[in-house]
């Protein structure tokens, strides 16, 4: 999924799952990490996006939607293809995922921690199963939000 150019409006469920604030790394460049916070928040109504906002020390925060399961799948093995690509660290260094974010605007590698992003995820789908999240979606809804069109009665 792309940074917050998505019609999916995730909410917090803080209730069930609460948001995880992790501290993670940005790589400026081969040899440079910038500390910095990522947000993730999951919304049971929606539970296949789950919505994290990297939030710089000076300058706007940044939200991307991305997938659950690309997030899960991306702590042991390739995750993603084309905009979000996750894939763990090389064993024997620490227990981190790589995630890289790519858009016309933004190109960026964070280094992840595999622990508690994976308890989280393990909550969020105690509240969701895999097998469930895609049930009750409104798919005609968030087509015509996708593409923009007003609402129309169908017959």
């Amino acid at each position: 999924m792309h940074r917050d150019q998505s019609p999916l409006r995730a909410r917090s469920a803080p209730e069930l799952v609460p948001s995880l604030y992790l501290d993670v790394d940005q790589m400026v460049d081969e040899f440079t990490r910038q500390p910095i916070t990522a947000k993730f928040r999951f919304d049971p109504d929606m539970p296949a996006v789950i919505a994290v906002e990297f939030m710089a020390e000076r300058g706007p925060a940044l939200v991307w939607r991305i997938g659950r399961e690309l997030l899960h799948r991306g702590l042991t093995a390739m995750s993603g293809n084309g905009d979000v690509r996750m894939w763990p660290m090389a064993p024997g260094e620490r227990a981190s995922s790589w995630l890289l974010l790519e858009s016309a605007e933004v190109d960026t590698l964070f280094e992840v921690p595999i622990p508690p992003l994976a308890d989280w995820l393990d909550a969020t789908y105690r509240v969701t199963s895999a097998e469930a999240e895609m049930a009750g979606l409104d798919w005609d809804g968030f087509l015509r939000e996708l593409l923009d069109e007003p609402g129309t009665d169908s017959e």
